[in-house]
């Protein structure tokens, strides 16, 4: 029977809980409610507590104060999407709360989950019931009650996981879009996976991780020891794909020179995993294939961090600033985050000064972002997030950085593209927001896919792999003839009469389809110029725009 929570017991409760969310990400995205392509959710909240999983791992046994803030630090730059971002903030305010203890009792170890929610819901701007947040505050409610009455740690747990699934059950109910696709809070689920998992480590049973190809994402590498292995760095980057050049080629290149070999090729980005005595050799060569990002080299020998910190300092010399080589300070710099080559063009002939990976089923972290705007050329950083999962994890940088940090809230690629448009060097700064703001509320986007699952929404009822048709984020048409689903998106086009049209073609676009869009938004608005751009962006086959 456990009374108290000691730091060490905390570090395994985290633990469990990473490995219940982990084995259980692909459940938790089935229950997005979109039928778009969508890695969201569950992958968002697996990834977050595995930053946390990581740090964990990496820290000497210490109070439970200590490692809560350990915990709770690696959560705020590993957070990723809006689900991972309220996770980070939930345990922010739980570590806040116990700074300063070496153990915790049930009441105060309940007091801090209270903390917890009152940090989530303080930082939210719109707090929506029917969400994790509803799950947790009754969770922690339940919990505090329980503490009060005299119950000890494990029942206290126990308690609030019964009132979180109470809670759970009636997020349907709470919340219309699930109401109308009959499914609970994925983010709430995920919620209670991880109250499940550290009841568990409380009770002594430890959760087995899942088989290798149920966890494994492509996007992350730490289940990879960096333990006692022949080879002292472990090196993470990834390369943008600008030439052609066999990947296989960079296997056999990595193979040669170490071990624990990651290679994702994933069309406009390559994910590279390896522990090698050369790292500076390996960021060369693959600096042959594109760009480098998100480059992590960890010494995983003590006496060589003098070596590990000459390889980084080489490398980034040669990846800092591919967009601004004369080292000079500008006034301002602006990151992007957007994906497909195409796009990506766009946005550094707009003046972009650094981009990251991400958008539509690519959430970068906090860190990712963290990373662009501490490389940026100024000490005043604009951001633009481009998705409406991606604008909370860009906000939590503002207090990470000693620069000063613009989060516009973008929501899609055009509007990124206005709210650049909008502004130039006679703006002034202090103006940037409100201006910047209002070009992008004025775009109008659509978006056009595939269903990727079967789905009803908005009282249509969608078949996985008919096209789909988003406007201004709300699901306007769907169907299996795509001329009718693009009818209904330039009839709505027409409405706003527009001076611009841009259609951003996708990487799985085909000519004969592009030649109908075109031609039916340039009928049914002929007062509008229209232009089509080659985007290359995954997911969606079309990004329009009109303005």
């Amino acid at each position: 029977m456990t009374r108290t929570i000691t730091g060490e017991l905390f570090k395994k409760m985290v633990i469990n809980a990473t490995t219940a969310i982990d084995n259980h990400k692909a459940e938790l995205n089935d229950l997005n409610v979109f039928p778009v392509p969508d890695g969201d959710t569950g992958t968002n909240m697996s990834l977050t507590m595995r930053a946390a999983e990581k740090a964990l791992a990496a820290m000497a046994p210490g109070t439970l104060g200590r490692t809560a803030d350990v915990t709770a630090n690696a959560l705020l730059r590993g957070a990723r999407g809006n689900s991972g971002v309220i996770l980070s903030l939930l345990y922010r305010g739980f570590s806040r709360h116990l700074k300063d203890f070496d153990s915790a009792s049930a009441k105060q170890f309940a007091a801090a989950l209270s903390a917890g929610v009152d940090s989530a819901y303080n930082a939210v701007m719109k707090p929506a019931e029917g969400t994790i947040l509803t799950v947790s505050r009754q969770a922690s409610d339940a919990a505090i009650a329980a503490a009060e009455a005299g119950e000890n740690a494990e029942a206290v747990m126990q308690i609030a996981f019964a009132a979180g699934q109470k809670a759970l059950a009636n997020t349907i109910n709470q919340n219309p879009v699930l109401k109308k696709a009959g499914v609970i809070d994925a983010g709430g689920k995920g919620y209670l996976y991880m109250l499940d998992g550290m009841l568990m480590a409380l009770r002594g049973e430890m959760i087995e991780k899942a088989s290798l190809e149920a966890t494994v994402d492509k996007a992350d590498f730490t289940q990879f020891a960096t333990g006692d292995i022949k080879f002292a760095y472990c090196t993470e980057f990834v390369a943008e794909r600008k030439t052609k050049k066999d990947v296989n080629r960079l296997r056999d290149f990595l193979d040669k020179r170490g071990d624990s070999v990651v290679v994702v090729d994933d069309d406009e980005i390559i994910k590279i995993h390896v522990h090698t005595n050369e790292p500076g050799v390996i960021l060369t060569e693959a600096l042959t294939f594109g760009p480098l990002h998100s480059i992590k080299i960890e010494n995983m020998r003590e006496q060589h961090s003098q070596q590990a910190a000459s390889a980084i300092s080489a490398a980034s010399q040669e990846v800092e600033a591919p967009f601004d080589e004369s080292g000079e300070t500008k006034p301002y710099a602006v990151v992007v985050v957007c994906a497909g080559a195409g796009i990506e063009e766009v946005y550094r002939n707009l003046g972009a000064d650094r981009l990251v990976t991400g958008g539509q089923t690519m959430n970068p972290s906090t860190e990712d972002i963290l990373v662009e705007i501490n490389a940026a050329p100024s000490d005043v950083v604009i951001v633009l997030p481009n998705n409406k999962n991606i604008i909370m994890a860009a906000q939590q940088c503002i207090k990470l950085t000693s620069k000063r940090v613009i989060v516009i809230p973008t929501k899609s690629i055009p509007q990124g593209i206005s709210a650049m448009l909008a502004i130039d060097d006679t703006t002034a700064i202090d103006d940037m927001p409100e201006i910047m703001t209002n070009a992008a509320r004025r775009v109008h986007t659509a978006l056009i896919t595939l269903a990727a699952r079967d789905s009803t929404y908005d009282s249509m009822d969608i078949k996985e792999g008919e096209y789909i048709a988003l406007l201004n984020d709300s699901l306007a048409a769907s169907g299996s003839s795509f001329t009718k689903v693009i009818n209904t998106i330039t009839s709505a086009f027409r409405k706003y009469s527009p001076e611009f049209i841009t259609i951003f073609t996708g990487e799985d676009a085909n000519e004969k389809e592009t030649a109908i869009v075109s031609k039916r938004l340039s009928s049914t608005s002929p007062g509008a110029e229209t232009s089509v751009i080659h985007g290359a962006q995954p997911v969606y086959h079309y990004i329009i725009s009109a303005e």
